[in-house]
């Protein structure tokens, strides 16, 4: 069960975020952009200062120099990006919405049994957490970090001392006792819950995605927590490798089938087969 109410979450990046991610990428600045394009620097510049004004035509050759999806590029352009349904699992699925900074950070709370769950990164605290928390969990089973940032991880410990929890896993190379690394292909089970962890740098040296199906009903809808890797229309920053960041992008949508629900670290949730169309760093 994921929530409809997703559909009224804004998108974590606009336009402009998106443009800025993609010439970090490629090395470019509005200046040498707009010489390679075509389109005037101010059209660009007015984009990265969330003020866009760029049509179809200045959308496409955009795409083409930075090599994104112009499909997806311009359906943010245009402030019509879709975003499909997330209903259908079957289990349920609480996104914890945790303010921090100027911004909002997601973490998941996924029901394994009656009263208990797993929670899928931590926010930044416990009093954040708490504050979000909802009341039919009363226990959590086991924690499972994305990638160790505050905004993402701060509440670990917090989380495992008020829980009582003896199974939190984190990317395997970081180094955040009590919790145990888990690497690509590994598999764990908590009663009807089946997690699988895909290793996936390129945000950060140390990222993992997590798959989450039901073991009873092996052919139902399934879901992804994507951490910083990929937001509905966007990508986690490439602070750490940009190729990397896509190919992995591009490899875990594929991997898991099209209906599978994707749950961000940030902004609303999505789907595989809609990100693997319209996302544009999907290319």
């Amino acid at each position: 069960m994921a929530l409809k109410s997703d559909l009224q979450i804004p998108l974590e990046d606009e336009l402009g975020d998106v443009l800025e991610k993609a010439m970090a990428c490629a090395r470019l600045t509005p200046e040498t952009l707009s010489e390679r394009s075509g389109v005037a620097v101010s059209a660009i510049r007015d984009a990265i200062d969330y003020r866009p004004e760029i049509g179809p035509g200045d959308c496409s050759r955009l795409a083409a120099v930075l090599g994104l999806n112009e499909v997806g590029l311009c359906a943010l352009a245009s402030g019509k990006y879709p975003l499909p349904h997330c209903d259908g699992l079957p289990f349920s699925v609480w996104p914890l919405r945790v303010a921090y900074g100027i911004g909002v950070v997601n973490a998941y709370v996924v029901g394994c049994a009656k009263g208990r769950g797993l929670l899928f990164d931590t926010g930044p605290g416990g009093g954040a957490l708490e504050a979000e928390w909802p009341e039919a969990v009363v226990g959590i089973d086991g924690i499972f970090v994305t990638h160790v940032e505050a905004e993402h991880a701060g509440g670990l410990r917090d989380a495992i001392r008020f829980f009582g929890v003896k199974e939190a896993y984190v990317p395997s190379g970081a180094e955040v006792p009590p919790a145990f690394p888990l690497g690509e292909g590994e598999t764990l089970e908590f009663g009807s819950l089946v997690v699988t962890a895909f290793r996936t740098p390129g945000h950060c040296a140390m990222h993992n995605c997590y798959h989450i199906r039901s073991a009873a009903l092996p052919k139902a809808r399934s879901l992804l927590v994507t951490g910083d890797l990929v937001f509905a229309g966007s990508a986690g920053g490439p602070y750490h490798c940009h190729k990397q960041l896509r190919a992995h992008l591009g490899r875990v949508l594929g991997a898991v089938p099209a209906d599978t629900v994707v749950a961000p670290g940030h902004g609303p949730m999505t789907t595989a087969g809609n990100e693997l169309r319209y996302n544009p760093f999907v290319s």
